[in-house]
């Protein structure tokens, strides 16, 4: 029975995970549009690439661990209308920059959380290629955090 609910929580996460991707994608679209920075844009085009092969190997755990359907992301849906307000309200580039920079990282937390916990997750139930398929997400949303952070003090420091 236990292991019946944890394959449900498993199939509802990555559900939710999958229609995140999409919001994602759409936010990065967006978003590229109002960063100034020559990094971060740069940065976002990496990271609009990494997302996809996040929502292949997010399918590809999917087939593994059974389709629950599909669910949506309220989450990172309200995320991005956030994003919208941060944007628009800044001042000038440098702030909307740093802004992008500051809704991009909640973002990658939320990511970084959501693969970690499907990690654990897959592994327990025996799911090994879903479980590594979240693992190589989880280690490429920490790196991006870090990218993030360094193009952030890089503004920061030019200002």
């Amino acid at each position: 029975m236990a292991n019946q609910q944890l394959n449900t929580l498993i199939q509802q996460g990555l559900a939710a995970m999958k229609a995140g991707t999409k919001v994602a994608a759409k936010a990065t679209d967006d978003i590229l549009d109002d960063a100034t920075d020559a990094q971060l844009k740069a940065a976002l085009e990496q990271g609009n690439q990494q997302a996809k092969q996040w929502a292949s190997r997010i399918d590809q755990a999917i087939a593994e661990a059974g389709d629950k359907g599909d669910e949506e992301n309220l989450i990172l849906e309200a995320h991005f209308e956030v994003s919208k307000k941060i944007r628009a309200e800044a001042s000038d580039d440098y702030s909307r920059d740093l802004g992008i920079i500051t809704a991009g990282q909640l973002a990658l937390h939320y990511w970084i959380a959501s693969f970690g916990t499907m990690r654990t997750y897959t592994k327990q139930m025996g799911l090994s290629q879903a479980s590594q398929a979240m693992q190589a997400c989880l280690e490429e949303a920490k790196q991006a955090d870090e990218q993030h952070t360094k193009i952030a003090e890089q503004i920061l420091s030019a200002n």
